[in-house]
């Protein structure tokens, strides 16, 4: 199951479920396909929470039964999350990453095992999600949670929409200036009070 991708860049549903390990606490990878992939996750690699990135048609398209899955999760003691976010779509990420983060926030907080954040391949929503804590929560610029997470799992989640998240929660007012008026490398770091504010704002978002 961690055998790579024929090019890092592309997905290849034939070979099954992949993934990197990227902390000791979050795995980042590919859909699992079937039942006996969740029975993998927690027996191999101590996984108590999956936050899944995916859209109903994501999964519809690729014949995922995703109930079947859900229902080992039950079985195994592992939490299933939702956090659907918008393939190839920027600004969907960009809505959709504080409520992920603070899911996968949660997750690592309670203690009782690893993380496994997926989207469909694991290339885009995925990783954007994990940089994203690693960044708010880690105490990492995001070049710095950027450049740790694509030196184990290549891939290339969008950094804007983690900037736009990033400005979203730390200039939460109706007066702010557009995002896109700002220049490329605004937000890709904070201030350690605009980090609280952030980390407190993502907290808050626990259950909605």
């Amino acid at each position: 199951m961690k055998r790579m991708m024929r090019n890092p860049y592309e997905y290849h549903h034939d070979l099954g479920m992949n993934y990197t390990l990227i902390t000791d606490n979050v795995i980042v990878g590919s859909q699992p396909q079937k039942p006996e992939d969740i029975e993998h996750l927690r027996h191999e690699e101590n996984v108590a929470y999956i936050l899944n990135l995916q859209q109903d048609k994501d999964i519809e398209y690729w014949g995922i039964d995703l109930l079947s899955i859900i229902q080992r999760c039950q079985q195994l003691g592992i939490r299933h999350m939702r956090r659907p976010a918008t393939d190839f779509d920027p600004d969907s990420l960009r809505s959709a990453l504080p409520k992920a983060v603070s899911s996968l926030e949660w997750a690592i907080s309670e203690g009782k095992g690893r993380v496994y954040v997926h989207c469909t391949a694991g290339l885009g929503r995925a990783p954007a999600v994990a940089i994203a804590y690693m960044f708010w929560f880690c105490c990492m610029n995001l070049n710095t949670a950027y450049d740790t997470l694509t030196s184990k799992r290549p891939c290339g989640p969008s950094k804007r929409s983690i900037r736009a998240a990033t400005y979203d929660l730390a200039k939460n007012d109706p007066w702010k200036e557009p995002f896109e008026s700002l220049p490329e490398y605004a937000f890709e770091d904070m201030a350690d009070w605009e980090r609280h504010l952030i980390q407190d704002r993502v907290c808050s978002l626990r259950g909605t």
